[in-house]
């Protein structure tokens, strides 16, 4: 099969997907919502079971395509290696149902703006449902097809996003932003905000495995010692991100903010380790990583030093600055790293 009936093959594969995830949210949806009408917004509205099962189906699409197109693709990986694979992927489908939830919640706040009063009938949330768990199914049907570090940090980006600006719309303490980001994850309507950190930072770590995977297949299973501290860094930097979610910062602000301190550090110390064990480093990957280093070290300084930013605008330069590495990092990986798998033959990542 050339390359061409390979494409037009994964099209109709997701085509196909793409239906059978409509017809399942029309019923799924349908069958939550019978036997009443339900509002748009407000208590009682017909977002919240829509996010659910839109949320599901996109999971489950996601699986469908990784045991449609990767079947097998652990099979002569050692156990650790498989291990990570395995716990990676299962990463992405909690991150997907996650993604494709807060969206759904996202468009029906923006939606309610200019559809008050309106009021659904089982077929008409069903309908809705199904075109939410369509879009959110095809998505990640594609994703499954290959997954790559490029598309992992998309995903991660996606889902900050998301999440933070349904926090944001949500949010019952307006002035959040004179104080901070993490006052979106305080009192009511909390866990918007917290779970969207949690979730990053099961995609950060996740994120830190696939870079691995793309070191691994370029240097071999003779650089599996310089590889492995990239990735527990990496690791280390996601549990900190889900950390500050979990320590909420009006109930253990003192927690919080180590969880933070410690995230930064992760993420600084993440990204120089990767940077040199990245064979022959592209000179714009090493000036962008250096950069990324200074900056965030002056607006820090900026910061608390010299008073002059807010913690709002720090936070806001940090995630920038950190984003944009990443996504240069993963176009780098992407075209330097080998598309095939590299199942290793080491029984251990640490020893010979």
């Amino acid at each position: 099969m050339n390359d061409s009936e390979r494409m037009l093959r994964e099209q109709t594969r997701g085509l196909w997907a793409t239906a059978c995830c409509f017809v399942l949210g029309a019923v799924a949806g349908a069958s939550a919502l019978w036997g009443m009408t339900r509002p748009f917004a407000g208590d009682g509205s017909v977002m919240i079971p829509m996010a659910l099962i839109a949320g599901v189906i996109a999971g489950a699409a996601f699986v469908v395509s990784t045991l449609l197109h990767r079947a097998g693709e652990t099979s002569p990986m050692p156990r650790w290696q498989a291990l990570v694979s395995d716990l990676s992927s299962i990463a992405v489908t909690i991150a997907l149902i996650g993604v494709t939830g807060l969206g759904v919640l996202l468009a029906g706040e923006v939606l309610a703006v200019g559809l008050q009063g309106l009021e659904l009938s089982a077929i008409g949330g069903g309908v809705l449902t199904a075109v939410a768990a369509a879009l959110g199914g095809r998505l990640s049907f594609q994703l499954g097809v290959q997954l790559s570090t490029r598309a992992i940090s998309a995903l991660l980006f996606t889902f900050l996003i998301i999440g933070t600006l349904f926090a944001m719309i949500t949010a019952t303490d307006t002035a959040w932003w004179e104080h901070s980001f993490s006052q979106l994850g305080a009192g009511i309507g909390a866990w918007a905000f917290n779970g969207t950190l949690v979730i990053a930072g099961l995609l950060v770590a996740t994120t830190g495995s696939y870079v691995g995977r793309d070191l691994h297949r370029m240097r071999g299973d003779d650089a599996l010692r310089l590889i492995a501290p990239v990735v527990v860094i990496w690791a280390l930097a996601g549990a900190g991100l889900a950390g500050v979610g979990l320590l909420p910062v009006d109930r253990m602000p003192v927690a919080h903010a180590i969880a933070a301190f410690t995230t930064l550090a992760c993420v600084v110390t993440a990204a120089i380790l990767t940077t040199t064990a990245v064979p022959a480093a592209p000179r714009m990957l090493m000036v962008l990583t250096i950069g990324l280093v200074a900056l965030i070290a002056v607006a820090v300084v900026f910061a608390f030093a010299v008073p002059v930013l807010s913690i709002t605008a720090l936070e806001s330069i940090v995630i920038g600055l950190v984003l944009l590495w990443m996504s240069t990092l993963a176009r780098v990986l992407g075209i330097l790293a080998p598309q095939v798998s590299r199942p290793s033959l080491r029984r251990s990542p640490l020893r010979g």
